[in-house]
């Protein structure tokens, strides 16, 4: 199985020995020894996945790498979360998702109106399996436990990943700068309840739902 390590916070290195990751495309950087680059149809999911995901608008274009040596990847300087999958699945928004595991397995899935509040559809990219995932963020990314006793209410436009045993509902709500009397709009959240991590990071994307 490939290795996954930081080098510093913007720069993921992966050891191969024969083995393959995918990756976004376009995001290798540098590397050294033998390595063969092949662009992946549909996230990787093959023509089936090509279709589920021009259907739902949620965007992802992969490559595999595969050789002996170390492949660097970055994207835009963007902070990167190394996570673990012990046989779970990771929610985690397509812009996000920089290298996984080659035997990790990606799809789409149905996430209610959270989905439409970032403008992305109403879809979201899953990872599954066991391995490694690299998950890029604006920033220092927080991970955040959700429990029983204390459900999270979450930033749709903060908002990059979770995963564990957690159900989420989008629903309207008030801010902070609503009180401040700085919001331009309905305000909208997503509350996390259950049991697992939610990945945030300290930077906003433009939502369509108001002034979050």
């Amino acid at each position: 199985m490939a290795t996954f390590r930081l080098q510093g916070s913007k720069v993921l290195a992966v050891d191969l020995t024969g083995d393959a990751v995918k990756a976004k495309n376009g995001s290798m950087v540098a590397y050294d020894g033998q390595m063969a680059f092949k662009k992946m149809s549909g996230g990787g999911e093959g023509l089936r996945g090509m279709v589920t995901r021009r259907l739902t608008g949620e965007q992802m274009e992969m490559m595999e790498v595969k050789g002996q040596g170390t492949c660097y990847f970055a994207d835009r300087a963007s902070e990167i979360n190394l996570v673990q999958l012990h046989g779970d699945k990771l929610y985690v928004e397509s812009s996000n998702l920089l290298c996984t595991d080659g035997g990790l397995r990606t799809g789409t899935t149905f996430t209610g109106l959270r989905g439409a509040s970032q403008g992305n559809g109403l879809f979201t990219t899953t990872v599954e399996g066991s391995g490694q995932a690299a998950v890029m963020s604006d920033g220092p990314a927080v991970v955040l436990r959700v429990t029983p006793a204390y459900p999270l209410s979450v930033d749709p436009g903060a908002y990059i990943a979770h995963q564990g045993n957690l159900r989420q509902d989008f629903q309207s709500g008030v801010t902070f700068r609503t009180l401040m009397g700085e919001g331009g709009g309905e305000a909208f959240q997503i509350r996390f309840e259950g049991e697992g991590l939610v990945y945030v990071q300290p930077s906003e994307r433009n939502t369509v739902g108001g002034d979050v």
